[in-house]
């Protein structure tokens, strides 16, 4: 098979595209034969060393958390998903060494689900890791009907995915963006603020009582401090990007891979409240240039890799 591959810590020009043999399946897994890959920034950041302290990585080391592919074949134990079966799945291992930028994968079954009938392939690489991301940090802090949620970075992979399913809940969602993407998010049914100085005033013209709960999706001393102020008490505050929310009183979330939460994301997906913006499809030999317009952080939709035919 061929699979882009990391020789060692380093950036998109150390990115190789080279041929490996087929990953082994272990029992509790199935072997998938890759259509699409998602990227994310943890993928540059962990082949950068971003995560060296956490998880050990052996080279060459193929990256990638995000797939979408045809099950090819099962492990000893799992009965889960038969041959044929179309699956997704953010794919995290334990240490760092065969992701989802390659032609074939092998993946535990607890991290798959079935394909949403009604996203693209490409769509559905893009929905694993930033859904459950969202989707997890909404359950942190219980965002239910009625309530007001100030999501920052709403426009952006996670947070367009965490704004539709606070709003899937029946809350209404304040969405902090830059004025080009305000559109967007009116368009998600979001009421769009720009960040910046005097955030908070904003927010209170379209809240004048504060809001329920916030969802940081960006970091940075504006999100966290601004979301405080608004909530009167921290304790209905999530960040994704930022460990001083825990030290606040809110909660910080570092996702955790869950079948039955991409089950429940494509659920939502198949009836309508969700989708997977796509800001463009690069071939898994451009990787390197998929990186590059990821760290460049002006992306609003996902980014995906094509690899293989469905």
């Amino acid at each position: 098979m061929q699979a882009m591959t990391m020789p060692r810590y380093g950036g998109p020009d150390d990115l190789a595209l080279v041929d490996l043999p087929d990953p082994k399946v272990a029992p509790g897994e199935v072997l998938i034969r890759v259509v699409a890959a998602g990227i994310n920034p943890v993928d540059w950041k962990l082949a950068a060393g971003g995560l060296d302290a956490l998880m050990v990585a052996h080279f060459p080391m193929i990256p990638g958390w995000d797939v979408a592919g045809v099950v090819e074949r099962n492990g000893l134990d799992s009965t889960e998903f038969a041959p044929g079966d179309e699956v997704f799945g953010y794919i995290r291992k334990d240490s760092a060494e065969h992701g989802g930028y390659a032609e074939k994968v092998s993946a535990q079954v607890r991290m798959l689900a079935r394909k949403p009938r009604t996203l693209s392939w490409a769509q559905t690489a893009g929905l694993p890791l930033a859904g459950l991301t969202a989707l997890q940090a909404a359950d942190r802090v219980g965002v239910g009907p009625g309530d007001t949620v100030l999501v920052h970075a709403a426009a952006g992979g996670v947070g367009s995915l965490g704004t539709q399913l606070a709003l899937a809940r029946g809350a209404r969602v304040i969405g902090t963006a830059s004025p080009g993407n305000h559109a967007f998010l009116r368009e998600l049914g979001a009421e769009p603020v720009a960040y910046g100085p005097g955030l908070a005033d904003r927010v209170r013209e379209l809240a004048p009582d504060g809001v329920d709960a916030a969802l940081d999706f960006v970091g940075g001393g504006e999100a966290l401090d601004v979301s405080v102020e608004l909530l009167g008490s921290p304790a209905r505050l999530a960040s994704i990007a930022d460990h001083r929310a825990a030290a606040l009183g809110g909660h910080y979330v570092w996702v955790r891979p869950d079948g039955a939460g991409l089950t429940a994301l494509a659920a939502l997906a198949d009836e309508g409240r969700l989708t997977v913006p796509v800001e463009k499809v690069l071939p898994l030999r451009e990787a390197a240039e998929a990186w590059r317009l990821s760290g460049g952080g002006h992306t609003r939709g996902k980014l995906v890799l094509s690899v293989g035919e469905a």
